[in-house]
């Protein structure tokens, strides 16, 4: 794999020519997940061992929420410890990562309607490393996150993400992190696998608007009835897949995979579209 040194000389020379990325959408779950060898953690590695290696990486994580859009903009972004319970070892983790200022200086002038704003105080958030821990363990890739703004609709997200497009041609693999099922109040711990009935039929119901690229299901999701309520009590979990289907052309392949529930109220389901 290439070095950091390479990288660095390499992620300001970066065109329009190369070739188009993949994106993903993936279903982070617990942040040990991390540090864990599971059917999860080995499908992100293997999905990055098959799609080409990105220039950079731009993360939009459930977990980072703002009022406005931000872009992390910080030469070295610090890894967030963002969550309590877990063993030392999980808060002993840094993923050293740099950052590529230039990169977001660039992504902040290709939005027309849109503004975005240069962050310099986040970083790392488990909803990205977690993930790029698993695909990418020397952190040599420079990564950027995108933020939330939680308090707009579903179309303002989806339209964010068509503006982020040209990024894909420019060797950046942009990965939305989540959870499309995501009830922390009703999950069952004791529950390893497996989900509530409701939560299994909406699966199916999910599945099967992916595979048929509705884009209208998810953005109106709220529409869908009682079992999405308890689907999605807040959508934070929620939109980084609409950045996913805002990127998705009608004509890529796609791929479902880590397609299960847990704890009764969680899925794993990730999204490879390209």
């Amino acid at each position: 794999m290439i070095g950091i040194n390479e990288w660095l000389k390499l992620k300001d020379n970066v065109t329009s020519e190369d070739i188009e990325m993949p994106v993903l959408f993936v279903g982070h779950g617990s942040p040990m997940n991390a540090l864990e060898d599971n059917k999860y953690s080995r499908e992100w590695r293997r999905i990055a061992a098959q799609i080409p290696v990105p220039k950079a990486i731009l993360c939009i994580s459930a977990h980072w929420l703002t009022n406005g859009s931000f872009i992390t903009a910080m030469d070295k972004p610090k890894t967030i410890h963002d969550f309590g319970g877990f063993p030392r070892e999980l808060f002993e983790v840094e993923y050293p990562a740099p950052g590529y200022p230039a990169l977001a200086e660039k992504t902040k002038q290709m939005m027309n309607e849109i503004e975005l704003g240069l962050d310099y105080q986040w970083g790392f958030d488990h909803g990205s490393w977690s993930v790029t821990r698993q695909m990418y363990p020397e952190a040599n890739i420079p990564m950027l996150q995108l933020s939330i703004d939680y308090h707009k609709p579903s179309d303002y997200h989806y339209k964010l993400a068509k503006a982020l497009a040209p990024l894909r041609r420019q060797g950046v693999l942009i990965i939305g992190s989540g959870n499309i099922i995501h009830n922390l109040g009703i999950m069952d711990f004791s529950m390893k696998e497996g989900g509530y009935d409701w939560a299994i039929e909406l699966n199916e119901q999910i599945r099967k608007n992916l595979l048929d690229k509705n884009h209208h299901y998810f953005l109106h999701y709220q529409k869908i009835g009682k079992a999405a309520s308890l689907a999605i009590p807040t959508p934070d979990h929620f939109y980084p897949l609409l950045y996913i289907l805002g990127l998705q052309n009608e004509k890529e392949a796609q791929e479902i995979f880590n397609d299960s529930l847990i704890g009764g109220s969680i899925s794993m389901t990730g999204l490879k579209i390209g």
